[in-house]
């Protein structure tokens, strides 16, 4: 009996290691679409001239998902109601965010895009896309160093403390 709930701390212990690791792994992958996703959207608005609430449906079909979630869930509430953009914006930004592996930083970048999305003309709106776009090359860069950092070592730590507690306790 003492073996078998052993090898079942060891197991959940490892697991938890082994999901810190994948968000690790989740968060440069998602940053990278979520450039693909603003540089779409600079397309649709300066090339197609597409209403926000368009390019986000088409976004929303471009995207992966947990991608996909949020754009659609912008251009759905754009179509019921007419409120202001931003307020839409940051209302789907906080209900997507618990799904996504990246980090407050990202989120505030978006919060603060969200914020010029649609209140200038076209060469003022492709500059904040990319000031956008630069910081999450940055958030990028970042992510990816803290990936290849600690990526293997919270897989060994779930398994290393799982072993320890069951040294502990037999």
């Amino acid at each position: 009996m003492k073996w078998i709930g052993a090898l079942l701390l060891l197991s959940a212990t490892t697991w938890v290691g082994f999901e810190f690791a994948r968000k690790m792994n989740d968060r440069p992958k998602q940053i990278r679409q979520l450039k693909n996703a603003l540089q779409i959207l600079e397309a649709e608005i300066l090339y197609s001239q597409a209403p926000i609430m368009e390019a986000c449906e088409n976004l929303a079909k471009q995207l992966p998902k947990p991608m996909s979630l949020f754009f659609k869930g912008v251009s759905d509430e754009l179509r019921k109601n007419s409120g202001h953009l931003y307020d839409v914006w940051k209302t789907n930004l906080d209900q997507f965010w618990p799904f996504v592996s990246m980090g407050a930083n990202e989120k505030e970048i978006l919060r603060q895009f969200g914020r010029t999305l649609g209140q200038h003309d076209f060469t003022q709106q492709q500059k904040h896309i990319h000031l956008a776009l630069t910081h999450l090359e940055r958030e990028l860069q970042d992510a990816q160093e803290y990936k290849y950092r600690y990526s293997k070592m919270a897989k060994s730590l779930g398994f290393l403390t799982g072993l320890l507690v069951i040294l502990l306790l037999i």
